[in-house]
């Protein structure tokens, strides 16, 4: 007789292994970073914005798993639905007929961009980006897909020929014939726009590298200047959309933009089950499944499952009953203001910028003496350092998870839950000021570490 599999007791019995297992079977470097920074933490569990450790500590969650957990983790609602799909025990997948929820799903989706028409449902954020670049290829009957200088797009081949960073995209050449343009460059979009071969532009309204936003007005333009030259814009909302800067999609800051295909991901799954969202002009679907011999032309093998459709359609419902999308706003205005009281404060914070619960922190080169050796040492080593050094502290010191905004930048990037509240803001702000001050006047532990830092990069030239 076949024992039955208990998950709990796997756990219980193998789960102290977790960093040596990554190290023999996965990513060997993931545990090897993890140690040198000192993140190897082991968290027992999580709800909402916290997470625990073993010993009962408490964690804020100023990351949210790279923004899948736009809800926080374990929503009840979300539970609930995916008990209640699993529970229902629907003829799921079958390839030949229409369920109801992949429908009901779009069209909750689409009422949020009223100028779209139709849905393709895959399982990631580089899907949703892949679809939108074969779409946008069969639609226009061009080549060429231009993108922004340091964007991010995904890690499939086809979304990596549309990132903007060559540490990602180094190794995996040669990738597809597509153009980086910079931000907000209007002349230099207009220059590969009259060469008469370019599909689309694809646009994240503020980049998740850096936290930078489109220039006020560009995204408009933009789009104006694409359908003169029957090209179309994709705006890339994986990561901004679903109310992560306080309107629902981050497009819609500014007041006539309708782009002709929309990317969103992440926090639609609930963090639960991974789902992808292509949304788009009825007259482009039209192009693509042109006739029923093309019915499969463009499919996944898991998109629009029961699961991940009913993660969307309550993660949907909790962000209008519970007014996901204006706490994002009002939280993110909060933590915005008071990060920016600070720039005046202390020499090394040079900007604070982003869109609600989107934000950036910027350090640059102090001006005094001590400092500026202190600075330029870790610069000479490797860039981003001190970016790290404030991370670390936040985690080991004050219980608080974020992150450095991409690789050789000076750049924090707060992307937390969109349920967060007021004091989750100031307990960020609080241990953010006393990690400066420390940087500032007294310092001994934060640039030790940063010496570390400086030994580990140069170690691993």
């Amino acid at each position: 007789m076949t024992e039955e599999f208990d998950l709990a007791a796997l756990l219980a019995e193998r789960g102290a292994e977790r960093y040596e297992l990554h190290a023999r079977h996965l990513n060997h470097q993931l545990p090897r970073v993890l140690r040198t920074i000192g993140f190897d933490k082991v968290y027992e569990r999580a709800e909402g914005a916290h997470f625990w450790d073993a010993e009962g500590n408490d964690y804020l969650d100023m990351l949210a798993g790279f923004a899948v957990m736009g809800l926080g983790r374990h929503h009840p609602v979300v539970r609930k639905a995916l008990h209640d799909v699993l529970d229902a025990s629907l003829a799921d997948l079958t390839r030949f007929d229409c369920p109801p929820l992949p429908g009901l799903l779009a069209e909750r989706l689409l009422s949020y961009s009223p100028h779209l028409d139709r849905v393709f449902f895959g399982n990631s954020g580089t899907e949703a980006v892949e679809t939108a670049l074969k779409f946008a290829r069969c639609a226009t009957g061009r080549p060429r897909v231009l993108y922004c200088s340091h964007a991010f797009h995904g890690l499939t081949t086809g979304s990596l020929s549309v990132n903007g960073e060559d540490g990602f995209r180094d190794g995996f050449a040669p990738l597809l014939p597509d153009t980086a343009v910079p931000l907000g460059d209007l002349d230099a979009l207009a220059r590969e726009l009259k060469r008469g071969d370019v599909a689309a532009l694809i646009v994240e309204p503020i980049q998740g590298k850096g936290v930078h936003e489109a220039p006020p007005g560009y995204l408009r333009a933009a789009q104006e200047l694409l359908h003169r030259h029957k090209a179309l814009l994709i705006a890339d909302e994986v990561q901004t959309g679903l109310g992560r800067t306080g309107t629902f999609y981050a497009f819609q800051h500014e007041d006539g933009v309708e782009p002709d295909l929309v990317c969103v991901a992440k926090a639609l799954s609930g963090g639960y089950v991974p789902v992808g969202a292509t949304l788009g002009k009825d007259w482009i679907f039209q192009k693509v499944y042109s006739s029923m011999d093309r019915v499969q032309v463009h499919s996944a093998s898991f998109g629009a499952n029961a699961q991940a459709m009913a993660a969307g359609l309550a993660v949907l419902s909790v962000m209008e009953n519970e007014e996901i999308v204006a706490n994002a706003a009002a939280v993110g205005e909060r933590l915005k203001s008071r990060l920016a009281e600070l720039v005046d404060r202390y020499e090394l914070l040079a900007d604070v910028r982003g869109r609600g619960l989107m934000i950036g922190i910027e350090f640059g080169r102090p001006t005094s003496l001590k400092l500026r050796s202190r600075w330029t040492m870790l610069q000479a080593a490797r860039k981003g350092l001190f970016a790290q050094m404030v991370v670390v502290p936040l985690l080991q010191r004050h219980r608080i998870l974020t992150q450095v905004s991409g690789d050789h930048l000076e750049v924090i990037k707060l992307i937390p839950p969109l349920i967060i509240d007021t004091s989750d803001a100031d307990r960020f702000v609080d241990a953010f000021t006393e990690v400066m001050d420390d940087a500032h006047h007294g310092g001994g532990l934060l640039w030790d570490f940063g010496k570390n830092l400086v030994r580990q990069a140069v170690a691993n030239r």
